[in-house]
Formats: structure tokens, C-alpha cells, sequence
């Protein structure tokens, strides 16, 4: 391992100057991030997409940071999906998140990167988690079964952060986001998470004139959102701000159901047919809402209404329907 200047704080601090690589820029999160970092003065940032840089091949990851030598990491590059992905692909969700954590970890820290921030997910939280969820609760319980390989790839993420730290002097910020929507989400029918595929479902459905929509479980789990753009404002405040190594939750601290939801995009969709529940499919975890005292007490607010990114996103997807 190559020698990692002594740190002076547990929190990850970037400067505007730092050399920063960002994984994964090209998807919702990553994007997201990237017009929070240059609108915040960070001109230096490494970008690679999927052709120019694989980040399950190990070799070609090491290769990458040979040459390039940035300062600090932002992990944002998963392979990530729906209900419906997660149950039918458990295998490449954990296999594939676990290569992607580990070629980049494991090659920056062998290159003398020292500062690390890693996106996590709410999934990786009990299925019975008490509500709202606490950071201290992570690895208390059993896991929501449907996207279980998922949340014990991040699982692993959050680990290896914690231990990086401890045993080779990094700094690290760990993260854990609620459900995110808005500019870059997928549509595709087979990794669309829930907001993108009901916009996708009640768009469509008006569209050709259909007078009823189907949707999975039975619409009674609750679920937290926040737009990307509100979360990656929290990320920029927490680099600037956070002066701890612990965990810490980004939302909005508050949740709807399902079937809350699906009205809402229905409305703003246009739609005004029947809306049907397929209780034989699953619901996921009853409940997610994620505590953000951490979050709120370094004065993060956010400015995106559900509603009015609901409206965004529909546009969005309105205007790129063919």
C-alpha cells in the first residue's frame, strides 16, 4: 500500500482543487452529483463510462489508477433495480455491486487514495426495522428478502469503509439514501424502481386510452422520496460539514404508501382510470422512513416537493415517449 497522508479530521473534506473521480456520473445519482460538484467549484473531476472503464474488471480498475491518481473517491456506480429486478436477479445484484465496491476500494487504497465517500441504500435496514430508522440499527434483524442481495453488497460497502479507516488511516463518509427519483432515472421496464415505473405505467396508460392500471402488492408499504438533485445538495453539505465518521441517513424524514403515490402520479399523469392492486406480487419492507436528525442538524432542508418532482418526472418521460 502506498503511504496515506495523516489525516487531521474523521470527515472526508474535498477541496474545490482536490482531483476528484467520480464513479458511475452517468446514471441518476451520479449525474445528480456531478452538477452539485461544479456548481460548487470542483473543475478537476475523472469521469469514465462503462466502455472506457469496467469497474468489474479488477485488472483494468487497477490499471485506471496507476494513471490517474485522484485525491478522493465518490462511489456512486451500482448496478441497481426494482422489486421485480432484485427478486429475479439476486445473484448478479450481490456479485456484481460487491466487484464494482471492491475493485475500486481495494485499488484506491492500494494507489494512496484517502478519502472516500460511498453510497449506501435504506435497504440495508431490517425489514422490521423500527420506524423512523436510525443509523444505530443497521444489522439488527433480518433483511427484506426481495432485494436481500442488493442491501448485503452495500452491507459489505459500509464494512469495508468502516475498517479502511480504522486500519489504514482514510478518511471516510458512508451514506444512506431513501428511495431517489428524478433526472436520468431509467424508465426500461426491467430496472425501473417504483416511482420511474409508475410514471412509466400511468403515462403510457393514458397514452393509449387504457381504463385500468395494475400494479404490484397491495399499495399499503410506505416509502420515503427524495429528488436526486435535493440529495446530492445534502452530500455537498455534508463533505462541507460533517465533521464525524459515522453513518449517516440523507431524506426527507417523511413517508407515503404506495397507493398515496400511485395517485399522485396518476393525477399528474393525466390518467383517470382504475387503479387495480396484484396482492399475489410483493410488497418489499412494510416500511421505510429514515430518521435524519444527523442530516437536519447541519441545516439541510430540502427544496424539492414531492409533488413538484412528481411533475418533473412526468414531463421528463412524457417528452422522450415515442
Amino acid at each position: 500500500m502506498r503511504e496515506i497522508p495523516k489525516k487531521t479530521s474523521l470527515a472526508v473534506s474535498f477541496a474545490p482543487s482536490d482531483r476528484i473521480f467520480l464513479c458511475g456520473h452517468r446514471g441518476m445519482v451520479g449525474s445528480a452529483i456531478l452538477r452539485a460538484l461544479q456548481e460548487n467549484g470542483f473543475s478537476d473531476i475523472i469521469l469514465r463510462n462503462r466502455q472506457e472503464l469496467d469497474l468489474l474488471d479488477q485488472t483494468a480498475v487497477d490499471r485506471f489508477f496507476t494513471r490517474e491518481h485522484p485525491d478522493g473517491i465518490i462511489l456512486a456506480a451500482a448496478r441497481v433495480g426494482g422489486i421485480g429486478a432484485n427478486t429475479r436477479y439476486p445473484y448478479e445484484f450481490l456479485y456484481e455491486n460487491l466487484q464494482i465496491q471492491n475493485n475500486t476500494i481495494h485499488s484506491a487504497l492500494k494507489h494512496g487514495v484517502g478519502k472516500f465517500v460511498f453510497l449506501g441504500s435504506s435497504c440495508v435496514y431490517p425489514r422490521d426495522c423500527p420506524q423512523p430508522m436510525k443509523e444505530e440499527y443497521i444489522m439488527t434483524g433480518p433483511l427484506e428478502p426481495s432485494n436481500e442481495g442488493y442491501a448485503l453488497a452495500k452491507i459489505a460497502g459500509l464494512r469495508l469503509m468502516q475498517y479502511m479507516r480504522d486500519e489504514y488511516n482514510t478518511t471516510t463518509l458512508s451514506v444512506m439514501p431513501c428511495n431517489l427519483y428524478g433526472p436520468n432515472d431509467t424508465f426500461d421496464r426491467n430496472r425501473s424502481h417504483v416511482m420511474s415505473a409508475l410514471v412509466r405505467k400511468f403515462v403510457d396508460a393514458r397514452k393509449s386510452g387504457e381504463n385500468e392500471v395494475i400494479l404490484w402488492g397491495t399499495g399499503t408499504a410506505r416509502r420515503e422520496f427524495l429528488h436526486v438533485d435535493d440529495f446530492a445538495r445534502a452530500l455537498m453539505l455534508l463533505i462541507q460539514r460533517w465533521k464525524s465518521a459515522e453513518i449517516v441517513n440523507i431524506g426527507c424524514g417523511e413517508d407515503v404508501s404506495i397507493q398515496e403515490l400511485a395517485g399522485m402520479v396518476a393525477k399528474a399523469s393525466g390518467y383517470g382510470g382504475k387503479i387495480l392492486w396484484d396482492s399475489t406480487k410483493p410488497d418489499g419492507m412494510p416500511r421505510k422512513c429514515l430518521d435524519i436528525s444527523k442530516l437536519t442538524k447541519i441545516g439541510f432542508v430540502p427544496e424539492i416537493s414531492l409533488h413538484s418532482g412528481i411533475e418533473q418526472l412526468v414531463r421528463l418521460y412524457d417528452e422522450s415517449a415515442v
